[in-house]
């Protein structure tokens, strides 16, 4: 039931993410130039909406994320279930992408930009600058992850239920908000992967190629950070 919830919750998280992209970039779409708020409201949304599909399908940690799936592998010193739920997550990420590639099925003919569609489904730099990309992804998942452990920590009260659902979600505004303009804030590897994939075999008009050269960037690194921040939780090295 848990790699059910992940499935799920991460399909939900990239159908609603990468629908408002979708919605903001593809011609003809009535939300088109809608602009960098209202992506990172609807994501922080989609974060908060995904959390609570996969808790009510089985999985109560909800990670959707494997960086947060690493980072309480790290904590727990079990590594079990690092595989599975990666695994989980990235498939459902990849049937989200195809769910909003059908959902804007007629706009991808419209759209003409190679570079439009593929942000739609993945994320590159503004800039191409590959330890700057890099120090972008590694932090804001770092900060990602000691986030949730604030936002659920005893010290802070212990936020549970949809309440720390929520302040979850708020985190991930805010980290899109202060510092997604560099790379588009993959923070997740699944996000960014099983969307890509997703590009790569859809058969979605005017599309370009995939840009795998960058792929690596926003799987490996977001892992990098996120274990970086469970560390320093486990072992209070800050």
């Amino acid at each position: 039931m848990e790699l059910v919830g992940e499935f799920f919750g991460t399909a939900v998280l990239i159908l609603l993410g990468d629908g408002v992209v979708a919605g903001v970039l593809l011609e003809k779409s009535k939300a088109k130039d809608g602009g960098w708020i209202t992506i990172t409201t609807a994501w922080a949304l989609a974060v908060c909406f995904g959390v609570l599909v996969a808790k009510a399908l089985g999985s109560p940690g909800a990670h959707l994320n494997p960086a947060v799936t690493l980072s309480v592998c790290i904590q727990s010193g079990d590594f079990s279930n690092f595989l599975p739920y990666s695994l989980a997550q990235i498939a459902g990420a990849a049937l989200g992408a195809t769910l909003v590639y059908l959902h804007y099925l007629p706009h991808w003919k419209e759209t003409k930009d190679a570079g439009v569609i593929l942000a739609v489904f993945s994320t590159s730099p503004a800039i191409k600058h590959t330890i700057s990309n890099g120090i972008s992804e590694g932090l804001g998942t770092f900060l990602l992850i000691l986030g949730i452990h604030a936002i659920f920590s005893p010290f802070n009260g212990g936020a549970t239920g949809v309440v720390g659902t929520g302040f979850v979600a708020l985190l991930v505004w805010a980290i899109g908000l202060s510092m997604g303009g560099t790379t588009g804030y993959a923070i997740n590897p699944a996000r960014d992967l099983g969307p890509r994939i997703a590009h790569w075999l859809l058969p979605i008009p005017n599309k370009g190629n995939s840009n795998w050269k960058y792929a690596w960037l926003p799987v490996v690194i977001p892992l990098v950070g996120g274990g970086l921040a469970a560390v320093v939780i486990r072992w209070g090295i800050l």
